[in-house]
């Protein structure tokens, strides 16, 4: 074999494979385009740090010794106070996850602090343990600075002015790392299931060539959507009876919410989730494009900014604003209030119908993909 011919067939070949890649823009897209949406997704989506925690502060009686203590918190670069005339209102704040931890003043403060001897009572949020205890950290280091820092102003030794920070979880008493977890894996098997579920089912139809088919017959788009729905959505509850199941008995997540609270939201998200990887099917060219277009806006997506592991509080201002469009970062805040804070319908509703929203919208774009037409 002559290595000019060698080199000549090479030659054709790369600029027979060069070109083939040039004019499949999936393939591109995978190429080019995905490295970058990683990146930039497990660059602003990937922080164990805590840079917003939100304190509110319920000062019982106001006095210079408590003026100073809310200007230690502000002064931590990490902490946000809220104060609050009254601990009851302070209360609903938590339990509507308006902020993260409640500090409580006593009235006795500033008398205690004067014996040399103060106690304060600081109460978490713990439907996420990492941020609760990350917080409680953040809270006794700004107030014990605070005090060390008046102390050595004024000369007075610190063990004369000690603040002691008492503090209980809320929503975890055990601080189990599961009980704030496996709500949150249920979200993931919902989206994962159900999205790569039907995100073949039409790419599949349309390589086949039997979708074709199904378009010289009198049956409508919205007809073809729910018949392709049913099945998968039968299947869907049976995972969340699983799931359910398996939370309960098995990792022992207390479940303080109502079951009919649950499992109308949890059925709600599944409709999203389904009704998702059907419209990507429909926009998709095949069936190896559908599945990476439903990992990329489904499972990743949940995965990284729901708030399945990191707090989104903590996230860049335009990825808060991209994480509140997804369904997920809804259903997901849902559903921990549910598992460890009870019922609250207010809540229920509003993302409840959100998702309903979703449902509509994806509804639409699915039968808009399955119009009787050749591509």
């Amino acid at each position: 074999m002559k290595p000019s011919l060698f080199f000549v067939r090479l030659r054709a070949l790369l600029k027979k494979e060069s070109k083939q890649l040039l004019r499949d823009k999936s393939s591109l897209a995978i190429g080019l385009l995905l490295p970058i949406i990683l990146i930039l997704l497990f660059g602003y989506g990937l922080s164990f740090d805590l840079s917003h925690g939100r304190v509110g502060v319920v000062i019982e009686q106001s006095s210079p010794q408590s003026n100073q203590l809310i200007a230690g918190l502000n002064g931590s670069q990490y902490l946000s106070t809220q104060q609050y005339t009254n601990y009851p209102e302070a209360e609903k704040a938590i339990q509507n996850t308006e902020i993260d931890a409640i500090l409580r003043v006593p009235t006795t403060f500033a008398k205690d602090i004067a014996h040399g001897q103060a106690k304060l009572q600081l109460l978490l949020n713990g439907r996420s343990t990492n941020i609760a205890s990350s917080l409680q950290g953040y809270v006794s280091g700004a107030i014990n600075t605070a005090f060390a820092i008046n102390a050595d102003r004024q000369n007075i030794a610190g063990s004369t002015a000690m603040v002691t920070v008492e503090q209980r979880m809320w929503f975890n008493e055990s601080g189990d790392s599961s009980w704030f977890l496996v709500p949150g894996l249920i979200v993931l098997i919902l989206t994962l299931i159900g999205a790569f579920l039907t995100a073949l089912l039409i790419a599949r139809e349309r390589e086949r060539g039997t979708l074709e088919a199904l378009f010289v017959t009198p049956v409508r788009p919205l007809e073809m959507v729910i018949a392709k729905l049913v099945p998968y959505f039968v299947i869907g509850m049976l995972d969340i009876v699983v799931c359910l199941l398996a939370s309960h008995y098995l990792f022992e997540v207390p479940m303080r919410g109502s079951l009919l609270a649950i499992m109308g939201a949890s059925l709600m998200y599944l409709l999203v989730s389904l009704l998702l990887g059907l419209a990507i099917s429909g926009l998709a060219q095949s069936q190896f494009q559908a599945s990476q277009i439903a990992l990329l806006a489904s499972f990743m997506p949940a995965l990284m900014l729901s708030g399945f592991v990191f707090d989104i509080q903590n996230l860049p201002v335009l990825v808060q604003i991209i994480s509140q469009i997804l369904p997920t970062t809804h259903f997901m805040s849902l559903i921990k209030t549910l598992f460890l804070a009870g019922d609250d319908w207010m809540l229920w509703l509003k993302e409840c119908g959100i998702l309903m929203l979703y449902v509509v919208i994806l509804t639409t774009v699915a039968c808009k993909s399955l119009k009787k037409q050749l591509r």
